[in-house]
């Protein structure tokens, strides 16, 4: 088994070098030949063995026979590697009359592209039998001519060639004549009549004798012609020409009946013995076919037109004959002169119409180029169009190969019209184009592009589910499944984001859904990646960013932070009688969990209990006096307030303050609850106790209130005291501090503390403290109240 693999590797080795050779070679073919008329699909030669190759190489290499032109004599098995012929040959119709006959052939295979040249030779069979062209040959002979006198007679034509053409002639038995076959200088062969026996008119004024002409074939085939023989007077000068060799060249283009030459002989003999008669003298169909001659001027014109490519030159012998049967010859050589009268000629040999992007190099057609006319006018470039990915290669014998320049883009473009060109060099120069298309097919090289970058989609809270919120876009260079997109969210950064049940994607189309409603105060925004994928092999990708942005309605109402409205004991307000115009009660502190106009509060008094005596800021839902109290003002006073944002529809909430005007602050007002319980009974030594608190008490508030109005004297200002008052219990001392940055327009801090004991309570209130700075009013409100201006001393 392995000297067997051996061998075979040897084998394949040898193969490959045979086959470099040929190829580097070029000038290198190989030879066949057949007889003509043989049938076809007779079996003519093995290729595969002749070119040394393997079993089936020639089917895989994509072998092909070409011959020029349209006829294929011969057809290639690739499988068996046989050469058969495709249809009955016959030689004379291919060749005429040249010898020997060989069609040329070309062998191409493909991967690698190779080029054999190949020989086909046609031998002849004896098929036609030797005809003259005239059935009865007129021979009129001097009776003094001498003994041994020979008398050439006309040839008899034979289609085929070599040994199966003309051989030899014989003449019918006489006693005057003996016949003789000569060679002609092209090496035809040629009857001559020898003159044996004088010849007597007055015995016998005419002979006619049977000439036949016999072929080399076997057996041989003849042909037979009537030779009359007239016997006359004496004429003893024949016509001489004035040139025995007369020259010219002739335009293949000229045209019929046009004068090639004129020939001229003369006869010293006079009467009917010096008139001369010129005439075509052994001449061969062709010569006759194409040419005539004037019997009496000796004109030669055509009777058909020329070709150069078929014919080049033409050699005839005139014969000048006299009245007395003498005659004189020269020869006439007529050249065909060439004119660029044919274009040049394609002929494809293989054309691959479709071909892949990006595949450099491939191979799109390999063609032969042919003009038949000669010198300039026969040599031809090839070339095509400029800017196009695509060359030209010369190969062998006026065979291109068209190849692509580096590798196509069907993206760039799919489909090329290439015209190749093909010129000669003669003058009007010819030119030949033939028009191919190529087809440049897709492959998966182009990822899905999105038409953005991003995307910014809105929704407004509150959604229904399943609502189309939007989409996005993605378009793909390639063609077919490979720019047909699929849409996909991709897994968002946050492992938490339950994305899947918040938004969906149409695969197809890259429409966007919420799923669920949405919730502005819940989520403002939700940011994820969508995917495009194409249905490429392999599937290529990419990536937009989508954000969703929730549009807040107006869905939640004011909230209110203080007072608190948790229905525990309302919070009571102390305000002192000597308040001034203008002073802070109290600040309503709301918020909105909407965002934007939504979110922006109003305040506003609704009712209460003594209209025009307080009023809120609707900007910032401070409390204050509009005027001045007096003793004739009720001491309680109840406030409703309400908070309205700006939302469409607006929603609203509404607080109740409780005010309560105190004259001053020794003594605390307190004021139990409703809902509290009967006070416990007095002990006789907490009165007692109480009563001396309070007269204590009632000195140092006396001496507090002096040092007060004094320093209120001093200040030219009215100072402002605030309280509250709380019911009886344990509550915790707190400081309040309502920042400027909200919607107060100064800062207060107010320091409380309320104990509650067995019956006793305490109570302690410090004035508000001011910040240095002015109050944060406008000036118009200051121009509009004067008393509200003065009301904010500077400390």
């Amino acid at each position: 088994m392995a000297r067997t693999k051996a061998h075979r590797k040897k084998r394949q080795v040898v193969i490959f070098i045979v086959l470099m050779l040929l190829w580097e070679a070029g000038s290198e073919s190989i030879h066949y030949s057949v007889l003509e008329e043989t049938e076809s699909g007779t079996f003519v030669a093995n290729l595969t063995k002749d070119l040394g190759l393997g079993m089936g190489e020639l089917a895989a290499r994509g072998a092909r026979i070409v011959f020029k032109g349209n006829r294929q004599p011969l057809q290639l098995d690739p499988k068996s590697g046989d050469l058969l012929l495709k249809e009955k040959l016959d030689r004379e119709e291919l060749c005429g009359d040249r010898d020997p006959c060989i069609l040329h052939f070309q062998v191409l295979l493909k991967n690698p592209v190779q080029f054999i040249q190949g020989e086909l030779q046609l031998r002849d069979v004896n098929d036609h039998a030797p005809e003259f062209l005239e059935k009865e040959i007129l021979l009129k002979i001097s009776e003094s001519s001498h003994l041994g006198t020979a008398f050439p007679l006309k040839i008899a034509q034979d289609l085929d060639v070599g040994s199966n053409t003309v051989q030899n002639y014989t003449i019918s038995t006489n006693s005057h004549f003996h016949l003789f076959t000569r060679n002609h200088s092209d090496g035809r062969k040629y009857p001559e009549l020898v003159l044996d026996k004088a010849l007597d008119r007055e015995e016998q004024p005419e002979l006619r004798l049977t000439l036949m002409a016999l072929d080399g074939g076997s057996p041989p085939r003849t042909g037979t012609a009537q030779v009359l023989i007239i016997v006359l007077d004496i004429n003893d000068n024949a016509p001489e020409f004035v040139q025995l060799l007369y020259k010219v060249q002739v335009s293949e283009n000229s045209p019929i009946d046009s004068l090639i030459i004129a020939v001229s002989a003369r006869d010293l003999d006079a009467g009917t013995y010096g008139e001369l008669s010129y005439s075509f003298f052994q001449s061969s169909n062709q010569i006759i076919q194409v040419f005539d001659i004037n019997a009496v001027t000796g004109e030669i014109r055509l009777k058909r037109m020329l070709d150069f490519e078929d014919i080049r030159s033409y050699h005839m012998e005139i014969e000048a004959s006299d009245g007395g049967g003498l005659s004189g010859k020269c020869t006439v050589a007529i050249e065909v002169m060439d004119v660029n009268d044919n274009a040049p000629e394609l002929t494809m040999s293989l054309f691959i119409s479709d071909i892949r992007e990006n595949t450099p190099d491939s191979v799109v057609a390999i063609f032969e180029i042919s003009d038949p006319d000669s010198g300039d006018n026969g040599k031809m470039t090839c070339a095509i169009q400029d800017h196009l990915p695509f060359l030209l290669k010369f190969t062998v014998e006026n065979f291109y190969t068209l190849v692509t320049e580096g590798a196509l883009d069907r993206e760039s473009q799919d489909e090329y019209n290439i015209i190749i060109t093909v010129t000669d060099l003669g003058t009007p120069r010819l030119k030949t184009q033939h028009n191919v298309t190529v087809l440049v097919s897709d492959v998966n090289d182009n990822a899905p592009a999105f038409t953005q970058t991003s995307y910014t989609l809105f929704v407004r809270e509150n959604n229904s589910p399943a609502l189309h919120i939007g989409g996005v876009s993605a378009t793909d260079r390639d063609a077919g499944a490979n720019a047909q997109v699929t849409y996909s969210l991709l897994p968002p950064q946050d492992p938490h984001l339950p994305l899947a049940s918040l938004v969906s994607i149409n695969a197809d189309n890259g429409q966007l859904f919420a799923l669920r409603a949405l919730d502005y105060e819940a989520l403002q925004a939700l940011e994820f990646r969508v995917g495009a994928t194409d249905r490429g092999s392999p599937a290529l990708s990419s990536q937009a960013l989508v954000r969703v942005l929730v549009l807040d309605a107006n869905d939640n109402s004011p909230f209110v932070l203080y007072p608190l409205q948790n229905g525990s004991a309302p919070c009571t307000e102390l305000v002192p009688r000597a308040a001034e115009p203008g002073y802070l009660v109290s600040k309503v502190v709301a918020v909105d969990g909407d965002s934007g106009q939504n979110a922006w509060l109003s305040y506003q008094l609704l009712k209460a209990t003594e209209p025009g005596l307080f009023g809120v800021w609707a900007h910032n839902g401070e409390v204050r006096t509009a005027r001045l109290l007096s003793e004739r003002d009720a001491a309680k006073h109840r406030l409703l307030v309400l908070v309205k944002d700006n939302g469409e529809p607006p929603l609203s909430a509404s607080v109740t303050l409780h005010v309560l005007l105190v004259d001053g602050f020794s003594q605390p007002y307190l004021p139990l609850p409703e809902a509290a319980a009967e006070p416990a009974q007095a002990d006789p030594l907490t009165v007692y106790l109480v009563i001396a608190l309070a007269s204590v008490s009632s000195l140092f508030l006396f001496s507090v209130l002096a040092f007060i109005a004094v320093r209120l004297c001093r200040r030219g200002r009215a100072a402002s005291l605030g309280g509250s008052s709380v019911p009886e219990g344990h509550f915790p001392g707190h400081l309040v501090d309502v920042s400027g940055t909200g919607t107060l327009s100064q800062s207060y801090q107010y320091e409380v503390c309320l104990m509650g004991g067995s019956g006793t309570s305490e109570f302690k209130f410090l004035k508000p403290i001011l910040p240095n700075f002015p109050p944060q009013v406008t000036g118009r409100e200051m121009e509009e109240n004067p008393t509200l201006r003065n009301s904010f001393p500077f400390s």
